[in-house]
């Protein structure tokens, strides 16, 4: 084969090989001349430097802030302490000046001890090896070590040893987030790195061999011992007599507080600062009231510390101008300082469950389509719904009860999660979600089926940002408009084009429902903490296994959103919505309008009110027990007149002057009421009800399904499955195993008998998902 090439291409063809060899041979020279270029001080000058935030009234909140929640602030050589610079090369490179990228002799001698003590005693990494590594963060192997040498040569080659020094001290890392002298400087000691003395100096020289454990403010022992050695080294320089360290090192030296430059809002600006564009001004004007934000800040603080018995240890809270859009408030944690309590993570932008917050959007949703009317009645009874390849799901509420018959205003002011769940099956899961991610819900990214119907209920996960947000459109009646977090900002200029919904009366009904006290008494009382002296509208919300609550709402002006859960998703202890968001969300209205109180909501445009019997939502009759008053659409009048309520029937008796007339879902519910009786000589089955389809997973051991009834007497029963007795006795329930097929149930009460027909299918087996969804039909 050699022979052939040899013969054939460069006997005969002679440059079209040679020619292929120069060519792969200058692609190999060109992929590796950016290693071999000396690198020069433009090549890797920092991008990040200190920025000045203030707030909307030019106080300031914060200085040395760079992108990544790292503090750094790159200053010239010059503008660095000359004793600091002593500090620093006596403690990491005494012979810096001197030698080349590599310190030969330091070699040598760390190479001699390693073979007379068996151990490392002295490093032997210049401030140029330092400085490549810096740059080049790769693990600690051979091969890493040798790039690292050759990095430090071109170092060398491409810049002078100021340069290289310069680089050096604006990189070092001196604890938690602060990299640079300057930045550690100004943090722990309030001054510029020029000003820096003897003491602080050294102080500093020492955090960077190991900034973990040698921080100022955690380990002030172990590094005032590793600042007796940097002295020691400085002696040995000849920068100090041995007097004058000893002096040093007994000298007190006081730090400033842990904020680290930042007087309030911190997660607020480690999050701004990420969005700023490479070329932003030093300074930057926020739209946060700094007073505000101090206010907030503390009492996000107190009801923590006052639910701290219930596992409670964070919160988190955001307060929006709903006319401007803009950021009032942002407050991410109880402590952004406090590495114990996870205090760097930011309850604003973290992506929780949502619990029940979400349930307004699809309300509103279902009116925009006419899905639903607003005097529609929803049945909060026990519902079922097949899961393919897993049990039957049946949604209740934390309290473990059901309403019965609920009107939309009823079921979305107290937070009824079936009728939330049916009014989902109705509009469908992927138009809700559509609408959501419209919203600005942007990690709502998984398909339909992923989120099932439990997306009403929360099994997405979104962040209070984003609930926020949403809920000013809704204050807005539907109009968005981007969010404003600095004074010179233009909305405009922040996203795509505005969307707007048309269909402002809706918005406009969802908010009328949520600031009515009397539509949620039944769950929160009529003077809970949800009441304010002024107009309101409020959604709770708590996540399963009471991790998360959420308390979500806005008056004329404002948006407030407050989350209290933990960072590390430990359960609370009997804590929900109104127990543990709301005091906050409470508190911080009363704040805003302490002087002013805002203007009442605007009615729902272009609707009428009419009154309607208060269980059924139509129009009253004299049976009728409850009137109250609910708006209409115009073209639904006519409805309205022609069909009276039929809930109630007029029943002569001094005892039960009405009896409710209620559709066959509402059996299993009006079994169980107190005050409800069925009719003489009824037998009735409550579940399944006719025409109810199952699904029953394979394996070996099949769900059972509970058969139950209502009966007028005690007397024995019979139960029946396609014609074969099944039980026999005075129970109201009868367990059986789920089986594929038709399936007739009867039961039968001495003369009394009742029967319905429903199908069991074999499921087949399926990828678990987030949310729940129903069987698809045959």
């Amino acid at each position: 084969m050699l022979n052939f090439l040899y013969q054939h291409l460069w006997q005969q063809r002679p440059w079209t090989l040679r020619s292929l060899l120069i060519l792969l041979s200058l692609l190999l020279i060109g992929r590796a001349l950016p290693y071999l270029a000396p690198i020069h001080r433009q090549d890797i000058q920092q991008n990040d430097r200190a920025v000045e935030f203030s707030d909307r009234n030019g106080l300031p909140l914060g200085t040395i802030l760079s992108r990544d929640q790292d503090h750094t602030a790159v200053v010239p050589l010059k503008d660095v302490s000359p004793v600091f610079i002593q500090a620093i090369l006596a403690a990491e490179d005494g012979g810096f000046y001197q030698h080349g990228a590599l310190d030969l002799k330091a070699i040598a001698r760390s190479l001699l001890q390693v073979v007379q003590t068996q151990k490392v005693m002295s490093g032997a990494s210049t401030i140029t090896m330092q400085l490549a590594r810096m740059l080049d963060n790769s693990p600690r192997t051979l091969s890493a070590k040798l790039g690292e040498i050759w990095l430090s040569w071109r170092l060398v080659a491409g810049m002078n040893r100021d340069e290289i020094l310069e680089a050096y001290v604006n990189r070092l890392p001196m604890g938690g987030n602060l990299y640079g002298v300057e930045a550690a400087a100004r943090v722990y000691f309030g001054i510029p790195a020029t000003e820096l003395n003897i003491a602080q100096s050294s102080l500093l020289a020492a955090i960077p061999n190991n900034p973990t454990y040698l921080n100022p403010y955690t380990a002030w022992k172990s590094l005032k011992k590793r600042q007796k050695y940097v002295l020691n080294r400085m002696v040995a320089e000849g920068y100090l007599t041995a007097p004058q360290a000893e002096r040093i090192q007994q000298e007190t030296v006081n730090l400033q507080p842990r904020q680290q430059g930042i007087l309030a809002a911190p997660h607020f600006l480690f999050w701004l600062a990420k969005q700023l564009p490479p070329d932003h001004s030093p300074q930057i004007p926020t739209t946060i009231d700094k007073s505000l934000q101090q206010f907030v800040e503390s009492q996000v603080r107190g009801v923590v510390y006052f639910l701290n018995s219930h596992n409670v240890h964070q919160a988190a809270a955001l307060v929006l101008d709903n006319s401007t859009g803009e950021v009032l408030a942002y407050v991410g944690s109880t402590d952004y300082f406090s590495d114990r309590a996870f205090g760097r993570n930011d309850g604003v932008q973290a992506l929780r469950q949502p619990g029940s917050t979400l349930k307004p959007f699809l309300y509103q949703l279902a009116l925009e389509n006419k899905v639903i009317r607003p005097n529609t009645v929803l049945a909060d009874v026990p519902a079922h719904y097949a899961i393919p390849g897993a049990k039957l799901y049946s949604p209740r509420d934390y309290t473990e009860t059901f309403y019965g018959p609920a009107r939309v205003r009823i079921a979305l002011a107290n937070s009824l999660n079936i009728p939330a769940v049916k009014v989902l099956e109705k509009v469908g899961v992927g138009s809700f979600l559509t609408r959501l991610r419209e919203l600005g819900f942007e990690h709502l990214t998984q398909p339909p089926e992923y989120y099932g119907l439990g997306l009403t209920l929360g099994s997405g996960e979104v962040s209070l940002w984003e609930l926020a947000r949403a809920y000013r459109i809704m204050a807005q009646a539907g109009k968005i408009t981007p969010l404003v977090t600095q004074i010179s900002q233009k909305p405009d200029s922040l996203s795509k084009a505005p969307v707007s919904w048309q269909n402002a009366p809706s918005w406009q009904l969802i908010t009328n429902m949520l600031s009515d006290r009397y539509a949620r008494a039944k769950a929160f009382g009529v003077d809970s903490i949800l009441n304010l002296p002024f107009e309101t509208a409020v959604k709770t919300g708590t996540s399963s296994n009471f991790r998360d609550t959420w308390t979500v709402g806005f008056s004329r002006d404002y948006t407030v959103a407050t989350w209290i859960g933990n960072f590390d998703g430990e359960p609370m202890r009997q804590v929900s919505g109104v127990t543990g968001a709301a005091p906050l969300w409470n508190r911080i209205f009363l704040r805003l309008h302490e002087q002013n109180f805002p203007q009442p909501f605007t009615p729902p445009e272009k609707l009428v009110k009419r009154p309607i019997c208060a269980l059924s939502g139509l129009k009253p009759t004299l049976a009728c027990p409850s009137v109250t008053q609910e708006y209409f659409w115009p073209e639904d009048l006519a409805d309205y007149e022609n069909h009276p309520d039929t809930f109630y029937q007029a029943v002569i008796s001094k005892n039960k002057p009405y009896q409710l007339n209620l559709p066959p879902e509402y059996n299993e519910w009006l079994a169980k009421q107190p005050q409800t009786q069925l009719k003489a000589h009824q037998l009735k089955i409550l579940f399944p009800q006719d025409g109810d389809r199952f699904l029953s997973p394979q394996g070996n051991s099949a769900p059972r399904l509970e058969l139950k009834i209502a009966r007028p007497n005690q007397e024995m029963v019979q139960w029946l499955l396609n014609g074969k007795q099944i039980a026999e006795g005075n129970q109201d329930s009868v367990f059986w195993p789920l089986k594929p097929g038709q399936w007739t149930l009867t039961v039968k009460n001495g003369a009394n008998s009742d029967h319905v027909n429903f199908e069991v299918q074999a499921a087949k087996p399926q990828t678990a998902r987030r949310g729940f969804s129903l069987g698809a039909n045959p």
